[in-house]
């Protein structure tokens, strides 16, 4: 019933794969009818988001080697998503004040500060939370150049490749990163010596996190070839009570609109379970498979494989004006969450991550477009993305530490992820429930942003 009310039609299994292989290697091409300037995004995001995900790994890994309990392995992904939170009101003021291009520079370049400080004695959480406040401010740049730069009728088809792309990022990312700690790559790169110089580099992780800055070099190159758009700059107030009273309207006015309280509910779950399924599944690896970390991380990219799938199946299939038809795959990840415990083989386990990360794949897709075409004609761009990245990552952050805390306090893997599982498949249902009261007691307004979504002219 679900999938009949989406799909316009059914395209052939050709097709779909020709669309999906530029995702799933990365390749930076230029997608069709698209605007000069958005391979540039694409790309500069690819390298970012790979330095992202390789980075994770290389981190988990060196609290693994320093003895560090699990828990604070754990909260890598909360920390990652702090600053998020806590400078939600600037960072989208800030990316609306000058080009987003800049922007995107700017953040890479924090995030380098964040690895020097996790390559030369920093606590790994601390500068990963850094690296953290360096895509807090990528982010509204990054999403928020795509309605400056595209009609509504091409974000989903743009959402797919740009959350496409990202989910390949993320497959090559853990990949990397696994290799780059593992037993093959790490020795090579500790042999590599530089005369006169003396790095400090003495361990695998060390050596990653140095291999890893380059990528975020070459992302930063990207970012300086990004087009300035028409879109009017906002000048940026000078106050800190007035960006908190300005994020704080933009927020309610999302929350109170009748499909953007929907999209940006059902989007902010899906990060906060993306967000922690990375390292959940490390954790489940571990106990169900004995994987070390550099096995298990194929199994993260296996269930990015199978988001990528999804998001571009989402993006050939769906329509800006039917996003809300794909809530109820929602509440199947919460349960596809919860049937990796009945799971010890991994001839088994990965057919069923990837249909875990197709759900979420399918699901993100539309919903990302619907909250950005709602946000977009209700506030600026960069606004609008902060507003989503601060729910977003406080979801993240609060599930993160759920799943954090149950581990500190002595529950099992397996335990801790039947929790999981359990409030996210109840949140999507209250969601669900929420969007059918709405088209019942709210139904004109329903339908009238509807019609807005279905037309250019609301750009």
């Amino acid at each position: 019933m679900v999938m009949s009310a989406c799909y316009n039609r059914r395209p052939s299994l050709r097709l779909a794969f020709d669309h999906l292989a530029p995702v799933l290697t990365g390749a930076c091409l230029r997608p069709t009818r698209m605007k000069k300037g958005f391979s540039t995004i694409m790309s500069a995001q690819f390298f970012s988001s790979l330095a992202d995900n390789a980075l994770f790994v290389a981190a988990v890994e060196m609290l693994r080697l320093s003895g560090s309990d699990e828990w604070q392995r754990a909260a890598l992904v909360p920390m990652f998503a702090l600053f998020y939170v806590v400078l939600a009101p600037y960072v989208g003021a800030f990316a609306d004040s000058i080009p987003k291009g800049r922007v995107m520079f700017i953040s890479n370049a924090i995030k380098v500060v964040g690895c020097l400080m996790m390559l030369f004695g920093s606590h790994p959480l601390m500068a990963y939370a850094i690296v953290g406040l360096g895509a807090a401010a990528y982010s509204p740049a990054k999403y928020g150049i795509l309605t400056e730069l595209l009609p509504p009728s091409q974000l989903v088809k743009a959402n797919g490749w740009i959350e496409g792309l990202t989910i390949g990022s993320i497959i090559l990312g853990v990949l990397l990163g696994g290799q780059l700690v593992g037993p093959k790559i790490a020795p090579m790169l500790l042999e590599i010596d530089f005369p006169w110089i003396d790095l400090g580099v003495d361990t695998a992780p060390e050596a990653a996190i140095a291999a890893i800055v380059l990528l975020y070099i070459v992302a930063a190159l990207f970012n300086l070839r990004i087009p300035r758009t028409e879109a009017p700059l906002q000048a940026l107030s000078g106050s800190v009570l007035f960006l908190v009273r300005d994020f704080s309207a933009c927020n309610a006015r999302l929350w109170n609109d009748k499909l953007g309280q929907i999209s940006l509910s059902t989007t902010t779950l899906f990060w906060g379970v993306a967000g922690n399924l990375r390292y959940i599944v490390l954790a489940w690896a571990a106990a169900a498979l004995g994987y070390t970390t550099t096995q298990a991380s194929s199994l993260v990219g296996v269930v990015a494989i199978g988001t990528a799938v999804g998001a571009v199946v989402a993006s050939m299939m769906m329509k800006l004006d039917r996003a809300t038809a794909v809530i109820p795959l929602g509440i199947g990840m919460g349960l596809l969450v919860i049937g990796m415990n009945f799971i010890d083989n991994v001839w088994i386990a990965a057919p069923f991550l990837m249909l875990l990360g197709a759900f979420g794949g399918f699901l993100v897709v539309p919903m990302n477009a619907l909250l950005q075409h709602r946000g977009h004609n209700l506030m600026g761009a960069g606004r609008s993305i902060a507003v989503q990245n601060f729910n977003e990552q406080a979801c993240i952050l609060a599930l993160g530490a759920f799943y954090a805390g149950m581990t500190k306090f002595g529950l099992s893997a397996f335990g801790a992820i039947t929790l999981f599982g359990l409030v996210v498949a109840g949140i999507m249902e209250l969601i669900r429930r929420w969007h059918r009261s709405n088209c019942v007691r709210h139904g004109a307004e329903v339908e009238r942003l509807l019609v807005i979504a279905r037309s250019d002219g609301g750009h």
